[in-house]
């Protein structure tokens, strides 16, 4: 039964998958401390200290079965969230209660598992980043030849195609990716390293052996899958891991957001429009409305998360000497929620791509309204070689120009520029003649060889790097 009388996360409700709504749930971060528990015990048996493999295989054949209303009656009298999964896990493993969490203090689990869960976070992010850049392949590929009207300033400009539009977004998407593999290639266990990061109480388990100190943390990161651990720390991890990891999803978010910008200018100008479902309902009061409101929704949740980026930098600038508790309920909130969100965005990203609609004949009709401008050099050029004068045609042509513009925007009336030019003598060019300047593809420069260059050079690789992460199809909840 849903609870309607308490309030529930929309990341949740709406717009995150469960696949990473799973990562950052209760289940998972205690599954994962006993995984962390068990390394740390093998870890110490291993480097000689007494403990025995029927205790360890106790501890693996209860690290998934976890009793959490014991842990949770525990917290209620001990007031300590660790302490009590510890205590839960004893009541399962009599036989090794005397050595889960030996030597370790909170954060060995606590940061850890964010390390753990942030770098799985990071893989499904990379997994969706992949799939809406090959859909954008697609499209780019499609429409690299189309033209259209370009804009700077979101005035008419000199046209460009489609398909190199489409470039630009996913140009800004391979640099999120970039970001992304740099962050993750990079990730580090905290390891254990004790109560304010000196591995004292190791040191005294290991009887002052330091390369044992040493070696823990090179055992526990192998087991864990990782490459290592940070060479030095407080009682936890810096601060500024998190905050390079919500820079990469603001980073996404940015790129998706303009993205966003783009189609819901595009389907306002009735060229390109967001995929729109047979019994969708655009406005409760005027039935014919498209609103784009996947687009729209994107926006929202980037703003979120280009927001919530500050948190992470905040409590990474704020924190004291070697750890304090100020983090803590700001991370609970910000790191799992700007993950929820990313996620949210790449699923509407995607199922946007992948039914994108395109018009066109209105590219064409909005173009063609503006060529006769962008086509003047070149209708110059033509005159000068039929012998007039460079100078002459200049300024007849600035003159014609601004009464066509006047034509368009006072009057209402179609782009006459062409008309005006066949009647003036001084070009010598029929209308005809002019008519063929008006061939849209003279003007997009290199745009289809710029696309194609750009997907076999810069697209394709990742692709075929990641091409076992394709495949992945979005589904929109609301």
């Amino acid at each position: 039964m849903p609870n309607y009388d308490r309030y529930m996360s929309p990341l949740s409700e709406r717009y995150a998958s469960r696949e990473m709504q799973y990562i950052f749930s209760p289940e998972k971060k205690f599954r994962t401390w006993r995984r962390l528990w068990i390394a740390l015990a093998e870890a110490e048996k291993e480097l000689g200290l007494p403990i025995t493999d029927e205790q360890i295989e106790e501890l693996k054949s209860h690290k998934d079965d976890i009793n959490f209303e014991v842990a949770k009656e525990r917290e209620k009298l001990v007031r300590h969230d660790v302490m009590s999964h510890v205590y839960a896990y004893g009541v399962q493993c009599p036989k090794a209660k005397g050595i889960i969490h030996l030597g370790a203090t909170s954060c060995y689990v606590g940061d850890n598992t964010d390390i753990i869960l942030m770098t799985e976070a990071l893989q499904l992010v990379k997994k969706k980043l992949v799939n809406v850049l090959a859909e954008l392949a697609k499209f780019a590929e499609k429409y690299a030849p189309l033209p259209t009207l370009a804009f700077t300033h979101f005035q008419p400009a000199q046209p460009t195609t489609v398909g190199k539009r489409a470039t630009l977004w996913m140009q800004e998407l391979l640099l999120d990716l970039e970001d992304l593999e740099h962050v993750l290639d990079t990730m580090k266990l905290l390891g254990s390293k004790g109560t304010t990061g000196t591995q004292a109480s190791f040191l005294e388990l290991f009887e002052g052996d330091h390369e044992k100190c040493r070696a823990i943390d090179r055992k526990i990161a192998e087991k864990m899958g990782f490459s290592g651990c940070y060479p030095v720390s407080g009682q936890t991890y810096s601060r500024k891991v998190d905050s390079r990891v919500l820079g990469v999803l603001a980073g996404i978010a940015q790129s998706a957001h303009k993205f966003s910008n783009d189609i819901r200018l595009l389907q306002h100008l009735k060229e390109v429009e967001e995929p729109f479902e047979k019994n969708q309902i655009g406005s409760s009061a005027m039935a014919y409305k498209r609103n784009p409101m996947r687009c729209e929704r994107m926006a929202s949740l980037a703003d979120y998360v280009m927001a919530d980026m500050m948190n992470p930098m905040l409590v990474a600038s704020t924190q004291w000497f070697e750890r304090t508790l100020d983090d803590s309920a700001n991370k609970r909130l910000s790191v799992p929620e700007g993950f929820l969100a990313v996620d949210g965005i790449l699923d509407l990203y995607l199922n946007v791509v992948d039914g994108l609609v395109v018009y066109p004949k209105v590219i064409e009709k909005h173009l063609m309204a503006e060529l006769p401008f962008m086509a003047t050099e070149n209708i110059m050029m033509d005159a000068v070689k039929a012998g007039g004068d460079r100078q002459e045609l200049h300024e007849r042509i600035r003159t014609l120009s601004m009464e066509a513009g006047k034509t368009v925007k006072v009057e209402g009336k179609d782009n006459d520029l062409l008309d005006r030019i066949a009647a003036d003598p001084s070009f010598n060019l029929s209308r005809e003649e002019l008519q063929s300047c008006m061939d849209p593809s003279r003007y997009v420069g290199r745009s289809p060889e710029q696309v194609r260059e750009f997907l076999d050079e810069m697209v394709a690789p990742v692709l075929t790097k990641y091409q076992d992460l394709l495949g992945v199809k979005a589904e929109i909840n609301v």
